[in-house]
């Protein structure tokens, strides 16, 4: 039963890094991309540095779990900070805070204007796999539930 919830977590984590993760990081990168855009570079190349940590942060954490091995590297730096005040999961909800912020900021700002044909169709790849994935964990989570019998 323990191995059952192990590879539960396991594939969850994973599913999570791809479908939360990397689509945040897109989301970062093509920020970084705006913001040097509108003449901040150093700040813009930051955010840029930091979308792509994070990605990195994603593939080999899920490396890791996909080999059977306890990842010593969380989702994200700011994650990974938090490891450092074994505080990684309010570390991870500001990183998400973070990342919800940008979205916003993009949209209500008319940054998302600016994004270069190449560039749009990365930003609503991400976009859908960010939202279908909140549908695919619901349903998951519905079809995971226990069956209530019929009454006789």
């Amino acid at each position: 039963m323990d191995k059952d919830k192990s590879k539960e977590s396991r594939t969850a984590s994973i599913f999570s890094s791809l479908t939360i993760g990397i689509p945040f990081c897109m989301y970062k990168f093509l920020f970084g991309m705006l913001v040097i855009r509108n003449h901040m570079e150093l700040p813009g190349w930051i955010i840029i540095i930091w979308a792509l940590a994070d990605a990195l942060m994603n593939l080999a954490r899920s490396s890791f779990l996909l080999a059977q091995k306890k990842s010593p590297i969380e989702t994200c730096t700011l994650a990974q900070l938090g490891r450092l005040f074994n505080r990684t999961a309010v570390f991870l909800a500001i990183d998400t805070l973070l990342s919800f912020s940008i979205i916003c900021f993009v949209l209500w700002s008319r940054w998302i204007t600016e994004l270069r044909p190449q560039e749009s169709p990365l930003w609503y790849l991400a976009t859908t796999i960010n939202l279908a994935s909140l549908s695919i964990v619901s349903l998951w989570s519905e079809i995971r539930k226990p069956r209530p019998r019929a009454e006789q």
